[in-house]
């Protein structure tokens, strides 16, 4: 939480954006450089070409883990893995322990038929949740339940 004092000496607070309840589609980091709550609800609506058109500009300004795991995500359900590979690849660049992007980058290889790649991933995230996370959990299934023939 930081105050600011304006001209006048007006103070004002801001307070990070919480996350949505129940929605388990990232991992936050770097919550006060930009605000994700409209992107979050168009992706729990599965709302996926909103929330890329929604994400285009945020990413073209701010270098986001974030902003980059949810355009992924929402390209991958789109069908465009190609691209969503190079926006989790961006989401690691800028925090390379995002639980969210491994997960999904995971479950990316694992629709790929990529099952080492995918391995991989479960293994950081292993690391990053000695104790379990959802990531871990949502990962393991993803991989048990193995490639989906389409």
């Amino acid at each position: 939480m930081r105050t600011f004092a304006l001209a006048g000496g007006v103070s004002m607070l801001l307070v990070a954006a919480m996350p949505l309840e129940g929605l388990a589609v990232d991992t936050q980091t770097n919550v006060e450089s930009v605000d994700l709550t409209s992107v979050r609800r168009k992706v729990k609506a599965k709302d996926w070409p909103a929330a890329i058109e929604e994400l285009k500009p945020i990413i073209a300004k701010v270098d986001n883990a974030d902003a980059y795991n949810l355009y992924a995500f929402s390209l991958r359900n789109t069908g465009d893995y190609k691209q969503a590979f190079t926006y989790y690849g961006k989401a690691l660049d800028f925090d390379a322990n995002h639980k969210g992007a491994h997960e999904y980058l995971g479950e990316l290889f694992v629709m790929t038929n990529n099952m080492s790649k995918a391995n991989e991933h479960l293994a950081i995230l292993e690391k990053l949740c000695p104790s379990g996370c959802e990531e871990l959990d949502d990962l393991r299934k993803t991989i048990a339940a193995g490639p989906k023939n389409n």
